[in-house]
């Protein structure tokens, strides 16, 4: 008889559910991270902690009944396991920025093998460069762009927040919405609001907005209506 699970795993966003997949896949990964994404994924599908932990290369339930409890908390950096004596591997300043500065860059088919960024190829990439980050993971890149207000496009690419390239007559430019940190915000405390069930509607910097979870405008239609005559 399966116990009782008396910590559930919580709703996973579309973005941790995204680089959980690309990590639980990763070659270059940790073993420890490929095996927590693989459990975590699991158990949100449905799966026991026991046949969870099977699927990583777990002996014991309680084991990933402790990753879910600490996932629930702190969400993908959960992931990295906890610091066990030695001096950590840090990333500093020169480091990020040198991460930033391969996610601005557009990448080219042939010597990157991709047209769109993602976790594991800017991971190869740094990997791979003369000037870059020979043992960097996904979860540190990962984390760099949050930072930098990055976040995980549905073109399947890595994006600024609140910026987009525009043409011009001088040529192409690149926009910054004014207010793109407090919009972040806003759809941040309408999620949250979402997942903990509250009703109600929910003021943002553009105007009110319900909580109805279907995506896209809706169209307000009535009985009776017509269009006006020609």
């Amino acid at each position: 008889m399966t116990r009782r699970q008396r910590d559930p795993l919580r709703l996973l966003t579309d973005e941790e559910r995204t680089a959980l997949e690309q990590i639980s896949r990763a070659h270059s990964e940790p073993a420890s991270h490929v095996a927590r994404a693989k459990a975590i994924l699991a158990v949100s599908a449905g799966q026991s902690y026991h046949a969870a932990a099977q699927a990583a290369g777990q002996y014991a339930g309680d084991t990933v009944a402790q990753w879910v409890a600490r996932f629930n908390r702190e969400g993908l950096p959960a992931l990295e396991p906890r610091h066990g004596g030695g001096s950590p591997r840090r990333y500093g300043g020169a480091a990020q920025e040198r991460i930033l500065a391969e996610a601005r860059r557009t990448p080219d088919r042939v010597q990157d093998g991709t047209a769109t960024w993602s976790l594991t190829t800017l991971q190869r990439t740094l990997r791979q460069a003369a000037d870059g980050l020979p043992q960097v993971s996904t979860y540190t890149i990962w984390r760099t762009l949050r930072q930098a207000n990055w976040s995980w496009q549905r073109a399947r690419t890595w994006c600024a927040t609140g910026k987009v390239k525009r043409k011009r007559k001088a040529g192409v430019v690149e926009v910054v919405a004014p207010d793109a940190s407090a919009k972040k915000l806003d759809r941040e405390s309408l999620s949250a609001r979402r997942k903990a069930g509250v009703a109600g509607v929910v003021r943002r910097s553009s105007g009110a907005v319900s909580n109805d979870p279907r995506p896209g405008p809706q169209l307000a239609t009535g009985r009776g209506a017509k269009l006006p005559a020609a």
